[in-house]
């Protein structure tokens, strides 16, 4: 991690994230961001970091600020986002130095469809082979390379290698692999096609249920009210708050470190040799209600700023 600019940045996750929620009145209507601004915020998430087994058959693979997960099972992985294009060969590199083969990866999951999550998705195909599974809407942004997204950053700052969709995920289903099976909630608003999926674990004979967060941060500049690329965007985020709130979770990750506590957690479990530090609904339930007040002040201010 690049301290110094992530600690510049850090109010800007902290009430992306809604960790920090500021009085209404402080909050400004959003700007879009400049070019300059997001090549320090992508450059400060691409230090490596050492790969490790979380819980059960779950691998952090990622790299410090910006997260991918491995799931093995005895006939083959699924890889759970794959970052930038250029952290892609390190998390190829953390598979293998876990003692897995890349070939055996044999599906790619995302938890939505932004430059950062999905960029590598073109690499890690050829890589590996496997096949891509996102939802519909999603699938568009993969295809178009991140063109066909509503985000307001510098269209050069957020395309990648447009890459194919091989199966179009719905509501609910269910994806499985090597008697594994991780269920699709689409959770849209960060992006259209944002999907968090859902799994459970055996840990000592206890039966743990694990969440992978798609994310619920309004990007800066991003509108709710008026949005002309997104009319739906408020409707979406109220349905993909109802979807998260009724999941049952007992270990959740997500697409960012920070936004799941993991340096702190992952220190912890190197004292206590266990995966105690994970356990965290509490902290599952605080995730989306702080994110639910920064949408709710949000969009308060744009109401009252008028259109």
């Amino acid at each position: 991690m690049n301290y110094p600019r992530f600690i510049a940045l850090l109010p800007l996750f902290l009430i992306a994230s809604g960790f920090w929620i500021p009085k209404l009145a402080a909050v400004p209507l959003p700007t879009s961001p400049t070019r300059d601004w997001v090549q320090r915020l992508f450059d400060g998430l691409k230090a490596p970091v050492p790969p490790r087994r979380l819980v059960a058959n779950i691998y952090y693979v990622g790299v410090s600020g910006v997260s991918s997960f491995l799931i093995t099972t005895p006939e083959g992985h699924i890889l759970i986002d794959t970052g930038f294009a250029d952290t892609a060969p390190l998390t190829a590199r953390s598979v293998e130095q876990l003692g897995f083969k890349l070939s055996d990866i044999k599906i790619l999951l995302s938890t939505h469809a932004h430059i950062d999550h999905t960029g590598g998705h073109a690499l890690m195909k050829k890589l590996t082979g496997a096949r891509i599974y996102a939802s519909a809407a999603d699938a568009r942004v993969l295809a178009s390379g991140g063109v066909d997204d509503f985000i307001t950053f510098p269209p050069d700052t957020i395309v990648y290698e447009p890459v194919k969709v091989d199966h179009e995920v719905t509501e609910g289903e269910d994806v499985t692999l090597g008697g594994v099976t991780l269920t699709a909630h689409l959770t849209p608003g960060h992006t259209r096609g944002a999907t968090t999926w859902s799994m459970t674990v055996n840990d000592h004979g206890r039966t743990l249920h694990v969440v992978f967060f798609s994310s619920l941060t309004i990007n800066p500049g991003v509108r709710l009210l008026h949005n002309q690329k997104y009319p739906a965007i408020v409707q979406d985020y109220e349905t993909a708050f109802a979807r998260l709130k009724s999941m049952p979770c007992d270990i959740f990750f997500a697409p960012h470190g920070y936004q799941f506590g993991m340096t702190e957690k992952f220190a912890q479990m190197d004292k206590e040799s266990g995966i105690g530090p994970l356990i965290d609904p509490k902290g599952w339930a605080a995730l989306i209600a702080n994110n639910e007040a920064a949408f709710r002040h949000q969009l308060e201010a744009e109401r009252g700023a008028g259109p």
